[in-house]
């Protein structure tokens, strides 16, 4: 097994919290450290991948980013998992709504992640799997969405690789299957805490209304998301006491 520091992961298992926050967007986790953490340390920048780790109500926390799509994020959640021992990573970032009733700036908890990725292949499994959440951590975000007054949905959602898709009824499609929104990373990462034995949340804001047209401006997701990270903070606090 490899030993930390790791090639993306310059740091050591002791500078991070029992819960490490993964945005997609590196200035998305400054924004975070520097909002919301007490005493917040820069712990990681290797490839400008910022990772910071800090206090919240009392808590050691961390966020880092973990980049765009599941090859991104399936090497930085695998690291965090299998060398550095981290056993809570909550995926908390923008995702684009396929149902009427979900709307911008609600939230959605993916309790399952369907998707079209090929990552699966190297489990060798011998059918299908389903990426699901971990259900600790899924209903601890649902009570801290439920205290901060959140709108807020839970179900499937719809993790893909591709951003400009070609077929522009795949989106519709999964619609139809009851997936509420699009995203890049979310099956990737509860892949990996599946073997890894650890847990996995993704938690978004939704940025982009895809049936409706509706977007927010790169500034507005970058630093208007407070509600979602709140969500995600209020869960670290309580997954601290019981990991």
């Amino acid at each position: 097994m490899a030993k930390y520091p790791t090639p993306h992961i310059k740091a050591t298992p002791e500078d991070f919290g029992k819960t490490v926050l993964m945005p997609g967007d590196p200035l998305r986790s400054k924004f975070i450290a520097e909002n919301f953490f007490t005493d917040a340390k820069l712990v990681n920048n290797v490839r400008g991948v910022q990772g910071y780790t800090g206090t919240y109500k009392g808590t050691k926390v961390s966020v880092m980013a973990s980049g765009m799509g599941m090859p991104s994020i399936g090497i930085y959640s695998y690291e965090l998992y299998n060398f550095f021992d981290i056993p809570n990573i909550m995926r908390i970032g923008s995702a684009g709504s396929i149902k009427d009733d979900v709307n911008l700036m609600d939230i959605v908890m993916a309790m399952g992640a369907s998707t079209d990725t090929n990552f699966i292949r190297q489990f060798n499994l011998p059918g299908t799997f389903a990426p699901i959440a971990d259900y600790t951590m899924l209903s601890t975000a649902i009570k801290a969405a439920d205290k901060v007054g959140a709108n807020y949905h839970v179900g499937n959602v719809f993790s893909t690789d591709i951003f400009y898709d070609a077929d522009n009824t795949t989106n519709t499609k999964m619609a139809d299957m009851g997936c509420l929104c699009v995203e890049m990373e979310t099956a990737a990462l509860y892949m990996n805490a599946a073997k890894a034995g650890k847990r996995a949340l993704g938690i978004f804001t939704v940025s982009d209304h895809i049936l409706k047209g509706q977007g927010l401006s790169p500034e507005e997701r970058q630093t208007s998301f407070t509600q979602m990270m709140e969500i995600a903070l209020e869960t670290a606090v309580e997954l601290d006491k019981i990991s």
